[in-house]
């Protein structure tokens, strides 16, 4: 069986617990403005044409994004940091893009990684068929799971997508009683005031388990890959959050029990 990523990041400290690999599938149903991946999107392989600077001067060169990769290489690739995971308990996490949208590859990764021992995690948005959750929860160890704006018209017109199918997935997996970390990207003028934070806050009140949040503050790190892979931005100008308007969120949920984390 074969799937398709466009990178694996080693010893990757903020995707789950210990240190851990990071496997990025390709393809994404969601078009998230603030998106610091956008060469995820599109399921696709692709040549593109990047400038580079070399001793002052701007070199042009071709660049494939994504690559084809089979389940027996990929996990060789896993195998590599074994002590590492045990050490630190640590494992493997897959996201991209959204991992769900190679549902069938992604469960089969999960099955290998379950018969080898090593802890497993997805990095999902949650926008995807209940049926393909249903059938990776029972060999997943860890979601972590986007909640990235809890009004359905706002959702849409940030990423593309409304919320309903995440919000009934979220109500999902809590009901089956998986291990989940919510992770709430802070994104200044989308969903970053007091009263958005509050309805966020809302969601997860009604769940059955009290989950840990991580707070994952808007960087531009990645505006960088839009120029330089040739794609579109359409996010308005916007600056990094506040360490106040960090703060802040971290408070609202801190004020209700959840155990919150700045950065995941």
């Amino acid at each position: 069986m074969e799937g398709v990523i466009f990178d694996i990041k080693r010893m990757a400290l903020h995707d789950g617990p210990g240190i851990r690999q990071t496997v990025f599938l390709k393809g994404c149903p969601l078009h998230c403005l603030w998106c610091h991946n956008p060469e995820s999107r599109s399921m696709e392989i692709v040549l593109v044409e990047t400038e580079e600077k070399i001793g002052g001067e701007l070199v042009k060169k071709k660049q494939t994004i994504g690559k084809r990769i089979s389940d027996q290489d990929l996990l060789t690739e896993i195998l590599r940091d074994r002590l590492i995971y045990e050490e630190s308990h640590g494992g493997v996490t897959f996201s991209g893009g959204e991992p769900m949208m190679q549902a069938e590859f992604l469960l089969h990764m999960l099955q290998l990684c379950r018969k080898n021992e090593i802890h497993s995690c997805v990095d999902t948005t949650g926008h995807t068929p209940s049926e393909n959750l249903l059938k990776i929860h029972p060999f997943t160890d860890l979601f972590l799971y986007d909640l990235k704006h809890p009004n359905s018209e706002i959702h849409r017109k940030y990423t593309g997508v409304g919320n309903e199918i995440i919000l009934h997935n979220l109500q999902l997996l809590d009901d089956l009683g998986a291990d989940i970390r919510i992770r709430i990207p802070l994104i200044p003028t989308v969903n970053d005031s007091e009263s958005t934070l509050h309805a966020s806050l809302q969601i997860l009140l009604e769940l059955k388990h009290r989950y840990p949040v991580d707070i994952l503050p808007y960087h531009k790190i990645g505006q960088h890959k839009y120029a330089r892979f040739g794609l579109p931005s359409h996010l308005p100008p916007v600056e990094e959050p506040s360490a106040e308007s960090i703060n802040r969120a971290k408070f609202i949920f801190e004020k209700h029990g959840y155990k919150v984390t700045i950065g995941g």
